[in-house]
């Protein structure tokens, strides 16, 4: 795979997550093979089916100036934030189990090689310690597949809760008291190193090559992340 960059000058500064979408729709149709990790300031994004007001504690966001956002693929509501590093995998493997299986394999077997006991489960997660580290979703377009996920390293669990609201049903069907209970960041899971030496192991470990985005192609990325920006798109999941 090859490392997929922005221009130099465009990496100083921070991109909504809805950006980073953007750049996997353009990816997966221009640059098969990628992979590139980021993160954002803190946001909720719920997945394509999702009802927004029954998973976001939508006046505790705006309140607090959390940015809520609906992405393509399903899935349940993630909160992130500068601790959680998002990963993004584009294959050319048509069929979403095999491309699943595929990254979820190479990223717990990259953190077992960071020293963590990792395994991934049937429902899409890693644990490390029993506990989940992070959770993906996929979804395949017409020239491959998009996984996308959360690695969680230093997320503000206690913002987490309360800007996302899954139901009590949900959370007693499993046995689960709170989202806080069934996660766990990496720095506390006996990492011996810091974030920034996280996302280059990962680098490092998924990707071969390099391939920077030269201006005309980051402006047609601009173009698709309007599509994510579409009120009716964000409330319902459709665009009028």
């Amino acid at each position: 795979m090859a490392w997929l960059r922005l221009p130099d000058d465009e990496c100083k500064g921070w991109h909504r997550l809805v950006f980073w979408l953007a750049l996997e729709e353009w990816a997966v149709e221009n640059a098969p093979g990628s992979f590139f990790v980021w993160n954002v300031r803190p946001t909720v994004i719920f997945g394509r089916n999702q009802d927004m007001e029954a998973e976001v504690n939508i006046p505790y966001c705006l309140e607090h100036g959390i940015e809520m956002y609906r992405r393509k693929s399903g899935g349940g509501c993630v909160y992130a934030d500068q601790g959680n590093l998002m990963i993004s995998y584009i294959t050319q493997e048509p069929d979403v189990n095999k491309a699943f299986d595929g990254y979820l394999s190479r990223l717990a077997q990259a953190l077992r090689e960071m020293g963590l006991d990792a395994v991934r489960t049937e429902h899409n997660d890693v644990l490390v310690n029993g506990r989940k580290v992070s959770g993906n979703a996929c979804y395949a377009t017409r020239t491959g597949c998009i996984v996308h996920g959360t690695l969680l390293y230093d997320t503000d669990f206690a913002e987490m809760e309360r800007a996302i609201t899954p139901s009590k049903q949900k959370l007693e069907s499993k046995g689960i008291k709170s989202v806080r209970q069934r996660v766990a960041n990496l720095k506390d899971c006996g990492l011996l190193f810091g974030f920034e030496e996280l996302k280059t192991r990962l680098i490092h470990y998924f990707c071969k090559d390099m391939q920077f985005l030269n201006t005309e192609q980051l402006a047609q990325v601009l173009e698709i992340e309007k599509t994510y920006l579409d009120k009716n798109f964000i409330k319902y999941g459709r665009r009028d």
